[in-house]
C-alpha cells in the first residue's frame, strides 16, 4: 500500500496541534534570539569600526616614528610636519579625506580648582568633510578658525556646571615641556557617540592649538579616510614611502586594525557568540527530541495501525521526519520574521545603554543600532530547519523498529 507521507504528516500535525505549536514556539524563540543577537553583534562591530576610524585612528594613521616609544610621556615635540603631510596626501588618489589632530592632557581651571580634561586640536573645515559634525552638535556652533573658542562634551559641561557663553582657562604642557594657559569661550556643546568623549574631551581650533602648545607647524597625528575601493595596507605603504621621499624622515604609518586591539576582541567575541548560538539551537532541538519521543509512546495505537496497513521502516521514519520539517519550517519562519522586525525597528530608534555605559572608556556608542545581515539571517533559518529535522531522526528510527503486534498491545 502506497502512503502519501506528506499528507499524513500534515494530518498528524493538525491532529496534535498543541504539541505542534509547542515545538514550533521552541524553534521560533531560538531563531528569533539568534537573528537579533547576530544583528546586535554586527551593529556593534560596525559602530566600533566607525568610532575608531573617526575619533581615534582613521583608516590609516600617520605619526612620528618615535612617538609610540615615548607616548606615556605625551611627547608633543615628536610631531608630523603638517604642511609636508598635506602636500603628500593631497596628491594621493586613494585618499578620500584627511585631518590633523593633536590630543593633549590638560586641566580646566575654575574658581581655584583644576579639573582634568583632554583637549583636541582640530581643523574644523577639514573635520566637516571627515565626519558629520552637525550630528554631534547639540547646542551652539562649531568653533571658528583663529578664535579662542572650544566645543565641549555635553557631559563634561554639565559636570563642571558650564554652559555656552562661559569662558574657562585651560592649563597644559607645551611641546617644549613648559607650562602654558589659555582662556577659551564655550561656543558649542557636543554629544559624541562615545561616552568618554562626552565626559572628558573638548575640541579647539587647530591654529589656536598650534600657538597654545608651541607646536611650530607640527601635529601629533594625521588621520586618513580612504576611498571605498582602496587597499588599506597598500595605501599605508605608499603614504610612508611618499612621506620619506618628501621629508627625508621616517614616519609611523599604520592601518587602523593594527593599531587597536579592541576590534580584535570584538571579532573574538563574535566567535564566542556563534558558539552560544549553536547552544540555543541545540536547546530548541532537545524540545523537539523530547516531544517527539513522547509522541511515539502516545501514538502506539496509530503506529500499530499504520504498521498493520503496511507502513514499515523507512516510511515511518520519513513521516516523522516530515512532521519535524514542517513544524520547524513554520517555527523558524515566524521566529526569523520577528527577529528581522525587531532588528529593523531598533536599527531606527536604537537601544539606549547610556546609563549602563556611564564611566566606561570603551569605543562603542552609548546607543546601539543593530545591523541586519542577510547572510547570517538566511543561515539561521536554514540551520534551524536542518538541526530540527535531524533531531527527529532519533525518535523516528525508534518508531520504525516497533513491530505491529507490540504496538497493538498498548491499545
Amino acid at each position: 500500500m502506497k502512503f502519501k507521507l506528506a499528507r499524513t504528516a500534515l494530518k498528524n500535525i493538525k491532529r496534535n496541534l498543541r504539541r505542534s505549536i509547542l515545538s514550533a514556539v521552541a524553534i521560533g524563540v531560538a531563531s528569533m534570539s539568534i537573528v537579533f543577537l547576530f544583528s546586535m553583534i554586527g551593529g556593534m562591530k560596525a559602530d566600533m569600526a566607525y568610532n575608531l576610524q573617526t575619533y581615534y585612528t582613521g583608516e590609516v594613521r600617520i605619526r612620528n616614528s618615535r612617538y609610540e616609544e615615548f607616548e606615556r610621556y605625551n611627547p608633543l615635540h615628536l610631531t608630523v610636519d603638517w604642511e609636508s603631510a598635506r602636500q603628500v596626501l593631497s596628491g594621493n588618489d586613494q585618499i578620500e579625506h584627511f585631518v590633523p589632530r593633536t590630543t593633549f592632557p590638560s586641566s580646566i581651571y575654575i574658581e581655584g580648582t583644576n579639573f582634568g580634561a583632554v583637549g583636541v586640536g582640530a581643523d574644523f573645515e577639514l573635520e566637516e568633510k571627515y565626519q558629520d559634525l552637525d550630528s554631534i552638535l547639540k547646542a551652539g556652533r562649531i568653533p571658528e578658525k583663529g578664535k579662542n573658542e572650544m566645543l565641549m562634551g555635553a557631559v563634561l559641561a554639565r559636570d563642571l556646571d558650564l554652559e555656552i557663553g562661559d569662558s574657562v582657562t585651560v592649563l597644559a604642557t607645551t611641546a617644549a615641556r613648559g607650562s602654558n594657559a589659555i582662556t577659551l569661550e564655550i561656543v558649542g556643546l557636543a554629544g559624541f557617540p562615545v561616552a568618554s568623549l562626552n565626559s572628558k574631551y573638548f575640541w579647539m581650533p587647530h591654529d589656536v592649538t598650534q600657538y597654545f602648545l608651541r607646536m611650530n607647524g607640527g601635529v601629533q597625528e594625521v588621520l586618513i579616510g580612504l576611498k571605498e575601493d582602496a587597499d588599506a595596507e597598500a595605501a599605508a605603504e605608499k603614504i610612508e614611502q611618499d612621506l620619506e621621499t618628501a621629508t627625508g624622515t621616517d614616519h609611523e604609518v599604520r592601518v587602523w586594525t593594527d593599531i587597536t586591539t579592541t576590534y580584535g576582541f570584538m571579532k573574538m567575541a563574535q566567535t564566542i557568540y556563534n558558539i552560544i548560538a549553536g547552544f540555543f539551537f541545540l536547546l530548541g532541538s532537545t524540545v523537539i527530541i523530547n516531544t517527539t519521543m513522547m509522541v511515539i509512546f502516545e501514538r502506539m495505537r496509530e503506529i500499530g495501525t499504520l504498521s498493520a496497513m503496511g507502513m514499515h521502516g523507512s516510511e515511518l521514519t520519513k513521516m516523522f521526519f516530515l512532521e519535524g520539517a514542517f513544524i520547524s519550517a513554520v517555527g523558524s519562519a515566524i521566529g526569523v520574521g520577528i527577529g528581522i522586525g525587531l532588528t529593523i525597528y531598533f536599527s531606527s530608534v536604537g537601544l539606549d545603554f547610556t546609563d549602563a555605559m556611564s564611566g566606561m572608556d570603551f569605543e562603542i556608542s552609548s546607543i546601539m543600532y543593530p545591523r541586519l545581515s542577510v547572510f547570517s539571517t538566511a543561515f539561521v533559518y536554514v540551520y534551524s530547519i536542518t538541526i530540527s529535522c535531524l533531531a527527529t531522526l532519533i525518535p523516528s528510527r525508534k518508531a520504525a523498529k516497533i513491530e505491529p503486534v507490540e504496538a497493538l498491545r498498548y491499545i
